[in-house]
């Protein structure tokens, strides 16, 4: 039986390539990866309206980390 993929729409897909980004940002100040990962899960819903807010990757990142 062959697995079927899910489809993402393109503003999920766009979302979860800037999660990608403030994890790089999140990295590059000071967190692990692992950290910075777990931190973007779970405050998911925060991410999300920062990004629907029109911030950068950087600037959600930066908010963040204060």
């Amino acid at each position: 039986m062959a697995k079927k993929e899910e489809e993402l729409d393109p503003e999920t897909l766009a979302l979860i390539n800037w999660c990608i980004e403030v994890e790089g940002f999140l990295v590059a100040g000071g967190a692990t990866v692992a950290e910075a990962q777990d931190h973007i899960e779970e405050q998911i819903e925060w991410f999300t309206d920062q990004f629907y807010d029109g911030l950068t990757p950087e600037e959600a990142a930066k908010a963040a980390l204060a």
